[in-house]
């Protein structure tokens, strides 16, 4: 008899195994994410596949490729507006902060001495910077005992002045002793240098009772403006002191 075999159990026809090439290999996924990112737009042509495309979702129940899509459309623009936000809330902060040096430089250009100098920074930077403690500490420099940097306090700043900017977050214990007598009860600071390693003026410190507040990572182009201003006033009011000597 002839035919197709037959199975006994089921009376069905048995299929008969597919002829293979050795040249041919099976589909991978690999192939068919290859094919879909050169063929953008595929569904395009087979829009019913859409419907029957099930996906998993993070709540764990199967949403369709099109659900998924608008979805995963709506996070995107979730995460674009909070950067807007976080970009106009920077950009708010920094035209606050150019008032800031604005009024300090208003308020440097009214001083009419070294003294007044020292005690309007203190005064604008704990008031509209909101720094709890300040202190501006000057090197060779006939000033104030409070205000004074004798060589043996100013060697301690070395390191300050050969990183040549600003320093935030937890700084050198001995250096906070020499600023703001004890450093006990900082949290973090923020120390600049006044003038240059070859031109020392003297040193500006922040300091606040929170860890969180001056963190080492932070932005130091104000603080860095600061500095220079108020450099910049101190060199003016001692040679125009020395000369008039």
């Amino acid at each position: 008899m002839t035919g197709q075999p037959s199975n006994a159990s089921t009376g069905t026809k048995a299929a008969r195994p597919r002829a293979t090439d050795n040249n041919t290999r099976a589909i991978t996924e690999a192939d068919v994410e290859t094919y879909l990112r050169d063929h953008p737009d595929f569904f395009q042509d087979h829009l019913p596949l859409l419907d029957i495309l099930r996906l998993p979702h993070p709540s764990g129940a199967a949403v369709s490729l099109v659900e998924r899509q608008v979805s995963l459309l709506r996070e995107k623009h979730r995460a674009m507006e909070q950067h807007m936000a976080e970009l106009v809330e920077r950009a708010r902060d920094n035209e606050r902060m150019g008032q800031h040096l604005h009024e300090l430089a208003k308020t440097l250009m009214r001083a009419e001495n070294l003294d007044a100098v020292l005690a309007l920074t203190q005064d604008a930077l704990r008031n509209e910077l909101g720094a709890e403690r300040v202190s501006i500490r000057l090197a060779d420099r006939e000033v104030d005992p409070l205000h004074a940097l004798d060589s043996s306090d100013l060697a301690t700043f070395d390191p300050l002045f050969a990183r040549g900017k600003a320093q935030c977050g937890r700084v050198p214990a001995e250096m906070l002793d020499v600023l703001f007598d004890a450093a006990e009860g900082i949290g973090s600071a923020i120390l600049m240098p006044l003038g240059t390693e070859s031109d020392r003026i003297g040193v500006l410190g922040l300091a606040s009772e929170s860890a969180d507040r001056f963190q080492p990572d932070m932005g130091t182009y104000f603080v860095t403006h600061i500095g220079d201003l108020l450099a910049e006033s101190i060199r003016c009011h001692v040679e125009r002191t020395h000369a008039a000597a």
